[in-house]
């Protein structure tokens, strides 16, 4: 694009300026969540800096203290990122189908090693807070307890579909492909009817 302008009683044309279209901030986002999911694959999330993650990004750190302020924050908060709580839930209008379709998804997202990498480290990074990620499944199950039909509470939800999973996902995470989603669901729909 071209525009033109007076200079010393003439006209010359020159060319625009480029708009920023904010897809650097999108980009250097994107680098930085690949940057921390390959960190702490690699070493943990517990060893993870922000140094290390600027450096690996190809940003200045200054950029990744302004935004999280440090390693933790950044960390549960990219974890959260990973499942993303806009996403729609299930709704076919079958509660017990559309629980076990959430929990499946769930089981899927964390059967991925970065995925349930980022879920430890945010959880640790919460420390005694309640992490967002946890605050987005509190969120979702409170959703599925108050849908019709329902005779069960949103803690009920957590406690015997979300807590299994998440458990084996911590501390039994090769198991994880061994987990039904319908047995957990069937069990909070059997004790709750």
């Amino acid at each position: 694009m071209q525009r033109s302008v007076r200079y010393g009683g003439g006209m010359v044309t020159e060319p625009s300026p480029r708009r920023r279209t904010g897809g650097r901030s999108a980009a250097v986002l994107t680098s930085i969540r690949k940057a921390v999911e390959e960190l702490i694959a690699e070493q943990g999330s517990d060893a993870v800096t922000i140094p290390m993650v600027a450096e690996r990004a190809g940003v200045n750190h200054s950029s990744i203290y302004r935004r999280w302020g440090d390693a933790r924050t950044m960390i549960n908060d990219l974890a959260t990122y990973r499942l993303d709580p806009d996403r729609g839930l299930p709704d076919t209008g079958d509660l017990r189908a559309d629980l076990t379709a959430w929990a499946q998804e769930l089981i899927s997202h964390y059967g991925i090693p970065v995925n349930a990498a980022l879920l430890r480290g945010g959880a640790a990074a919460a420390g005694e807070s309640e992490s967002d990620c946890l605050r987005d499944r509190r969120a979702e199950a409170a959703e599925f307890a108050a849908r019709p039909g329902s005779a069960f509470s949103g803690d009920d939800v957590i406690d015997r579909v979300v807590a299994p999973i998440i458990y084996r996902v911590i501390f039994l995470p090769w198991t994880l492909s061994e987990v039904d989603a319908r047995t957990y669901v069937d069990e909070l729909c059997n004790r709750s009817a």
